[in-house]
């Protein structure tokens, strides 16, 4: 979808010339959070990394970085398109509601249009929609639905919103990737915390996954990030419950816990817990499970944090 909505937003200097200009709160521009300050800020060094083999380099340190990546990615273009939008001036209002398009480009097969309602309390809901336009009849649908809340200052604010993907393909199925489900993201820029609950399905088995997020960033750029997941992760067919918790340093020297239960293993009658830990170079300094899925290495002193950590 990226192509076609930030072309859009080159629209709006045309359009604006042509609409009705009310100048909405600034505030507004404010209390949605940006891109940066809603993304996941992982170590990362590409010089270090490619000097090292695929199998040095910590297995679990690429897969946070993985997780990471498609979150902020996900998020950053909604964002970016969102503030670009609101810096033109407003198509219309009404009452406390303002509402920015629809618009398009004459090539486009969908439109979209961004409406901000004013709460009399200082916070602000808004509602990113498209409608494609291959559809007779189409009706606008919401994309993005959310609601900020800045009255503690600047960087201070608190929201949440909710991506739904699966709206955007019926919107636009030429440019809305291969994202499926909907992602709601809890945000507290004060506490730097951000939550993420996904519901998505599986690329190659179609089956639904369910997945949770949670990331507090130190003062310090260390980080804190649990990820946890309900689906089949191999073997018969029962789903697994897999967490994942990777804390790391300021440095990019961190340390990976996970657990894996339910369906095929609580059949077994087994819990598998693993631990790995990686140094500023993100290359595996130690590594243990409890299944001997693969045999113990390294020094456990080597680790940035003495021991594991995972929530119940």
């Amino acid at each position: 979808m990226n192509k076609t909505l930030l072309a859009a937003t080159t629209l709006l200097g045309f359009a604006s010339g042509c609409l009705k200009q009310d100048e909405p709160p600034s505030e507004i521009a404010n209390a949605i959070p940006t891109a940066d300050q809603v993304s996941i800020k992982l170590p990362t060094s590409n010089s270090k990394i490619s000097s090292l083999t695929v199998g040095q380099t910590a297995q679990w340190y690429v897969a946070t970085r993985d997780v990471t990546r498609t979150f902020n990615g996900g998020s950053a273009w909604v964002l970016l398109l969102i503030h670009s939008i609101v810096q033109y001036p407003v198509t219309t209002v009404d009452g406390n509601v303002y509402t920015w398009g629809p618009w398009s480009d004459a090539l486009d097969p969908a439109e979209y249009k961004l409406d901000v309602t004013a709460n009399g309390d200082g916070t602000f809901d808004y509602v990113f929609s498209g409608r494609s336009k291959t559809q007779a009849n189409a009706q606008f649908e919401a994309v993005v639905t959310g609601h900020a809340d800045s009255t503690s200052g600047d960087d201070r604010g608190n929201g949440n919103f909710l991506l739904d993907f699966d709206a955007g393909k019926r919107v636009n199925p030429i440019d809305s990737g291969d994202g499926t489900g909907s992602v709601m993201v809890t945000y507290d820029l004060a506490q730097h915390h951000l939550e993420l609950d996904i519901d998505t399905t599986d690329k190659n088995t179609h089956e639904p996954v369910a997945a949770t997020y949670e990331y507090d960033e130190a003062s310090d750029g260390g980080g804190d990030m649990t990820f946890s997941i309900t689906g089949d992760a191999g073997g018969g067919p029962a789903v697994e419950n897999v967490v994942l918790r990777s804390r790391w340093l300021a440095t990019g020297a961190g340390r990976a816990d996970a657990r894996l239960s339910g369906g095929d293993l609580a059949t077994a009658g087994i819990e598998v817990v693993a631990s790995e830990c990686w140094n500023t170079m993100f290359a595996r300094t130690y590594y243990t499970d409890n299944a001997s899925f693969a045999p113990t290495e390294g020094d456990v002193a080597s680790c940035a944090f003495a021991t594991a950590d995972l929530p119940q």
